[in-house]
């Protein structure tokens, strides 16, 4: 079976789904490039816990975890069956390697797995489970837990750490950037810092964004939408490298790239 690449993706607003834009078009190219995964398993920004949990469901249900969005997000499905069997090995893996990792079922798709999947897999037929941030963890954590993973690679299973490049939402909203307007330099530079730490292989520099990243605070004020890439980074293995495979940008300040892993 071919080992799998893991994979980084900034999921955006959840009406991503609903209008043309570059980074809607790269997603909905992106499983093009892949081989068919077994089974997809997803670390959402949007699924917090104190210790890492792996869930599924038979058939799972939808989270609309958003307000004030168009009214057909709110009826959207994605009816993709849950990874049962991959949440008791993606568990006993975490602890192998130390980790107070716990199996759980009861908890849907939240729109940091849904809108990526939707435009990746609109088949739905692929299991997916989902694997949670902590985000009182630092990356070398996550980064830690994703190296924990990594084996499911070998069997079919795509490892997806879905966040956001750059997540400051302050100045998204109330820096009066238009659609279309450049990055400002403290977002550019964060952004080419994390494209030339994950092409380099650097996980360790990766890991420790908050302190070697220029402007890591002003990019990510709470570190959420940041942990999946160390975690996906980590998922590759040792020795593995990034490639930035897409870069687009929306209101100057939220970076929208995704990154491949092997």
């Amino acid at each position: 079976m071919t080992k799998l690449p893991t994979l980084f993706v900034s999921h955006g607003a959840p009406n991503m789904v609903l209008y043309d834009s570059p980074a809607r078009t790269f997603l909905q190219g992106l499983a093009a490039t892949l081989p068919r995964p077994e089974a997809i398993l997803v670390m959402s920004a949007h699924f917090e816990t104190n210790e890492p949990i792996v869930v599924a469901n038979e058939k799972p249900d939808m989270i609309y975890d958003f307000g004030g969005f168009e009214r057909e997000l709110y009826s959207m499905r994605y009816d993709a069956p849950g990874a049962m069997p991959l949440v008791v090995e993606a568990a006993q893996l975490a602890q192998t390697a130390g980790m107070s990792a716990r199996a759980a079922t009861g908890r849907g798709y939240d729109h940091g797995t849904w809108v990526p999947l939707m435009l990746m897999y609109p088949a739905a037929d692929i299991p997916v489970a989902q694997i949670s941030v902590q985000p009182h963890q630092d990356g070398a954590h996550h980064a830690a837990l994703g190296r924990a993973l990594a084996p499911l690679r070998e069997k079919g299973v795509l490892i997806v750490g879905s966040g956001s490049l750059t997540h400051n939402l302050q100045a998204f909203f109330r820096g009066n950037y238009a659609a279309d307007a450049p990055a400002p330099d403290w977002v550019s530079d964060f952004d080419e810092w994390v494209r030339d730490r994950a092409e380099s292989g650097d996980l360790a520099a990766i890991a420790d964004y908050e302190k070697a990243g220029p402007h890591a605070r002003e990019n990510h004020p709470s570190p959420e939408h940041f942990l999946p890439l160390p975690f996906a980074f980590g998922a590759a293995g040792d020795g593995g490298r990034g490639e930035r495979i897409h870069a687009s940008h929306q209101n100057g300040v939220l970076m929208l790239d995704a990154y491949r892993f092997q």
